[in-house]
């Protein structure tokens, strides 16, 4: 053995090749620093044995290296720039170290090699992959760029064009799509992974692969005439621009910084990479899409610690077919567990299927399935009119319409057909989980199970915990909803659980801005251009339907009448009254037609305006921090209140269900990361500003002490 530690063992292999084989403790090889540590002194070890001839580097886990290990991340980049700056030369140090090694080196690659593990491979001269690899860099979906000559090596093996294309958008390759752009060498089977490998390195030093070319390309400017250059820079930034937009800077620049390097050698080039990553770091956006991935992680773990507790599920059932239960059974079905649909009416029978079927033809149609795959998820759903098909069922999710009398019926009915053990749950966005199990002989068994529309796009599920919700009832849900590809968040019950329950004092404050006389489209604009949201207010309850949104603001009003409990009409009374319920009947705030590619459009509607200024007067013009403020501080007080009655288990947890259910600005982390990065005690102020406005502007008496104590919700 040449070398060993935790993470990094060095062999000699026959001909004088050593082995370096990336082995860390856990599942997965990350590149913390104690491996960058390891892997700099196997190195050293390597280059002092003058009887290596060439090195081989291989990974003893199911994957390469997965990336860098992004739990080091925040508490690293709150360091001085200085420091973050050693730390990423320290690095880059180790990496050219593993290039300049003075005979041919290669990388066989098994499953994923992302971020620092992609930037690892190319640091050697060549690289096999097996048909299971995936390579990539996905750091600009953290908010940076490649830290580790990912900016600099991948322009000068695959061409920036394609180099361009990889970093931007952040994607994983597939190791065909590698090898037809030259970032890897070949593909193999697994089986022959580290034999082609080794076959490859003989070839390098019988002379038949000219390995010190390569090497030399990678250490020198990027071949690219200047017109050429001009325009796949000019290109390529329109392009970032066109989908990243201003909230998500580091697309652009990876790209300012492959431009600004182009003409530089590798250690000039890496000095341009390294400032603009100690640049990016500092971010707030760094800090909020860093957190978002560690959020994910940690609700998912929870999800897996679930699984521990909960019944497995073979069969389910879905009652109430429609776009709802066609989603809900496509979902099942996709991921591989059997679903029987039932409904009373053979019409939303067919609707539920002809649902399932048109998400798979979609599917087909871009090349994401084949029609083989889709015959079988078909082929998983089981449409019936008779309850008797539900009998073998695991669980059942109840999804038929949202009315309390309806689906107590449904409920008690459903209790008869299944075994004593299955569980029932009730996709519900409003009615209460505890009112819902007084139709149970046994309510342990029975808990809130709340997809999002539509279900194959919407990551979340909302999983409402009752009164008297067994342990074993909440984790089994958690668990079906993770096999079914979904993250999972547990909440207690209360009238629109958490994330409605927070949705509707954003609305609240929409339509208080509209009482004075607001534009609704200017209000779209602020909220969608400056705030980030994908949709505005007027816009999301087109989209929600205003029926729907009607009901739910009923709900509400009722659960909490000192807070949203209402004087009078609103926009959202207006529009219901006048019978524009948004896109599913063409009118709401705004007319909605079909493009020529069959997708909604959405144009300015008169009548709307004309509706509204007869209720509250002219229109008024306000200014965009204004519109902003009225319209998320209700959000980011009740979303406060929610952890603070425990309603949400954690901030983490919080920030997730807004990012996943309702597509909260990533960019900003959720409420209790925009919380932190704006300050409580800079909040509090804001809020007070409004305190006039009513109860969904004040703030807890929590939050003035956490500001006091200039505390935050994310420890550091």
């Amino acid at each position: 053995m040449i070398y060993q530690s935790p993470t990094i063992q060095v062999e000699l292999l026959e001909d004088n090749i050593a082995k370096l084989c990336f082995n860390a403790q856990g599942s997965v090889n990350k590149f913390d620093r104690e491996t960058l540590a390891s892997l700099d002194a196997a190195l050293d070890s390597i280059k002092q044995n003058t009887n290596i001839k060439a090195l081989l580097l291989t990974s003893a886990k199911s994957t390469f290296i997965v990336g860098a290990d992004i739990t080091e991340f925040l508490t690293l980049f709150q360091q001085d720039d200085a420091t973050l700056l050693a730390w990423v030369e320290q690095a880059n140090a180790v990496f050219n170290k593993l290039e300049d090694l003075p005979f041919p080196t290669v990388s066989a690659v098994n499953g994923f090699a992302l971020g620092g593990g992609c930037e690892t491979i190319l640091a050697t001269d060549l690289r096999v992959a097996d048909t299971n690899a995936r390579i990539g860099l996905p750091e600009t979906k953290l908010g940076l760029i490649p830290g580790f000559g990912g900016t600099v090596r991948l322009p000068r093996v695959i061409g920036a064009d394609n180099a361009l294309e990889w970093i931007t958008t952040a994607k994983d390759q597939r190791p065909e799509d590698a090898l037809k752009v030259g970032a890897i060498d070949a593909v193999v089977a697994p089986e022959h992974l580290e034999a082609a490998a080794l076959q490859m390195l003989h070839d390098a030093l019988n002379g038949s692969l000219d390995w010190q070319a390569r090497r030399t390309q990678k250490q020198s400017p990027l071949i690219l005439p200047k017109l050429e250059a001009m325009m796949s820079f000019a290109t390529a930034k329109g392009m970032v621009f066109s989908v990243a937009g201003k909230h998500y800077p580091a697309p652009m620049a990876a790209v300012n910084v492959i431009e600004q390097a182009a003409g530089f050698d590798r250690d000039g080039a890496l000095k341009v990479e390294a400032q603009a990553f100690i640049k990016l770091a500092k971010t707030d956006v760094a800090q909020a899409l860093i957190g978002i991935f560690l959020n994910d992680q940690f609700v998912k773990g929870k999800a897996k610690k679930a699984s521990k507790l909960a019944k497995d599920v073979n069969q389910a059932a879905v009652l109430g077919a429609g776009i709802m239960g066609g989603g809900i059974a496509y979902q099942s079905a996709s991921k591989g567990t059997p679903i029987v649909m039932k409904d009373i009416a053979q019409p939303a029978l067919e609707l539920g299927l002809n649902e399932a079927a048109k998400i798979l033809t979609t599917q087909v149609a871009r090349g994401r399935s084949t029609p083989e795959k889709m015959a079988k998820v078909l082929n998983n759903i089981t449409p019936s009119l008779d309850y008797a098909a539900i009998k073998g069922s695991d669980i059942v999710v109840e999804a038929v319409v949202e009315h309390p009398k309806v689906k107590a019926t449904v409920l008690a009915e459903v209790e008869g057909y299944v075994s004593e053990d299955a569980i029932i749950a009730s996709n519900t966005s409003t009615i209460s989980i505890n009112l819902l199990a007084k139709s149970l002989k046994k309510p342990e068994r029975f808990c809130g199970m709340h997809f999002f529309n539509p279900v194959h796009k919407m990551p979340l599920v909302e999983v409402i915990r009752g009164e008297h919700s067994s342990d074993e009832t909440i984790a089994s849900v958690v668990a079906y909803a993770s096999k079914m590809g979904k993250t999972p968040i547990v909440v207690n019950d209360c009238p629109g659980f958490f994330v409605n329950r927070v949705l509707f004092p954003y609305f609240a404050g929409f339509s208080g801005l509209l009482a004075e006389g607001a534009d609704f489209a200017a209000v779209d604009k602020v909220m969608e251009k400056q705030f980030g949201w994908p949709m505005g207010p007027a816009y999301l309850l087109d989209v929600v339907g205003l029926d729907t949104g009607h009901h739910a603001q009923a709900v509400m009003a009722e659960g909490f009448p000192d807070r949203m409990g209402k004087n009078g009409k609103d926009a959202i009374d207006i529009m219901f009254e006048n019978k524009r319920l948004g896109q599913k009947n063409t009118k709401g705030f705004y007319a909605y037609s079909v493009d020529r590619r069959g997708k909604p459009k959405k144009d300015i509607d008169p009548t709307s305006y004309e509706l509204l200024s007869a209720e509250f007067g002219a229109l008024k013009a306000f200014e965009s921090d204004d519109i902003i403020a009225r319209c998320m501080i209700p959000m980011i007080i009740e979303t406060v209140r929610c952890l603070e009655e425990g309603i949400i288990a954690s901030p983490a947890e919080g920030d997730m269900g807004l990012v996943y259910g309702i597509g909260f600005p990533p960019f900003r982390g959720g409420v209790f990361r925009y919380l932190d990065t704006m300050g409580v005690a800079n909040f509090v102020a804001l809020a007070d500003k409004y305190a006039h406005l009513g109860g969904l502007y004040q703030v807890t008496d929590a939050m003035r002490e956490l500001a006091a104590n200039n505390g935050s919700y994310y420890q550091a």
